[in-house]
């Protein structure tokens, strides 16, 4: 296993990051810590979960998976999502934030959370008032670490900004979406993760199971994400995709690397990216995902996959500048 360092905090993580959004979803408790430990024997030592998986189950299952090896584990958890009925049971106000991480605490079996995401964007509540809760948590030891999901380049760089400005912890983590399909984080936000040195772990490298080789022009399984779950029907709708799916799986085929094994070890190629987040129903598919470690994606080889779908425009659009 290789280990990287998180930006600028002297962290070490394992160069994948196991994802439990199934934990107490499509897995079972059961088959939810067999998937921890085929991890842990991996040498996985990075960990992502979030409050409102399963509404907290799979910080429950978590926590008791990591009770016995806690302080050998980098733990992430978030807060953003509804955790109720109430109509402040949500966003990234003072109020919820303080709450929720005390649940977050509690259900995890620990005493800190080394990297705490807010999970997305909070159009109502000031950065300001979500810093400077952050901030206070980091002060009284709950976390290590803000971190960021779901925003925009424009919204991390204005948060660093504000950070400075007022001495508050900054983010030291960024967790966008990230696969050979949805590659917009190239244009700003991994460019800003390297100039400010900023971990980058990004989710769905298998765009929720689109590259996986279950997919392709005509071609869809039974069940699966993209088929049941009405949001990521939208996220990946898009014909385009299909075909890029098509293109890939055919390309995997052909050197005999399984369709996910590549798409993880193709994001986990960008020198930007500290661990690419992998996430499974069951062993059979995490093995997938980890055989990506022993993959040797040299530059060459990443363009030649990246040629497969379309590369954003720069974020000036002077797509000019790119091709000369």
């Amino acid at each position: 296993m290789e280990y990287r360092t998180v930006g600028k905090t002297g962290i070490q993580v394992s160069s994948l990051c196991f994802g439990t959004m199934s934990f107490g979803g499509n897995a079972d408790e059961e088959t939810s810590k067999k998937m921890f430990r085929r991890c842990r024997e991996a040498g996985i030592n990075f960990f992502d979960t979030a409050n409102a998986y399963s509404m907290g189950v799979s910080e429950q299952i978590l926590g008791a998976c990591i009770a016995d090896c806690r302080d050998e584990i980098v733990l992430t958890t978030k807060v953003f999502n509804p955790m109720g009925q109430d109509i402040n049971a949500r966003g990234l106000s003072r109020r919820h934030i303080m709450l929720e991480v005390e649940n977050s605490l509690r259900r995890l079996q620990t005493d800190r959370i080394d990297f705490y995401f807010v999970h997305q964007f909070d159009r109502t509540t000031p950065m300001e008032e979500t810093l400077r809760a952050l901030d206070d948590l980091q002060q009284q030891g709950k976390i290590l670490y803000p971190a960021v999901s779901n925003w925009a380049a424009w919204q991390i760089a204005k948060a660093l900004g504000i950070a400075a400005k007022e001495q508050l912890a900054r983010f030291e983590l960024i967790q966008p979406m990230y696969n050979l399909v949805k590659r917009q984080a190239e244009v700003e936000i991994l460019p800003l993760a390297e100039s400010e040195q900023i971990g980058v772990i990004p989710y769905s490298p298998l765009g929720g199971g689109l590259l996986s080789g279950k997919y392709g022009l005509g071609r869809k399984p039974e069940q699966g994400r993209l088929v049941e779950n009405k949001m990521y029907t939208a996220r990946y709708g898009d014909p385009m995709n299909f075909e890029v799916a098509e293109r890939f799986t055919a390309y995997a085929e052909e050197r005999e690397i399984h369709p996910a094994t590549l798409a993880v070890a193709w994001v986990m190629s960008n020198p930007a990216v500290t661990a690419p987040i992998i996430g499974a129903r069951n062993l059979e598919q995490l093995e997938c995902s980890l055989a990506a470690l022993d993959l040797n994606m040299t530059p060459e080889w990443r363009k030649e996959i990246s040629a497969l779908s379309i590369t954003p425009p720069p974020a000036t659009d002077r797509t000019e500048e790119v091709m000369s």
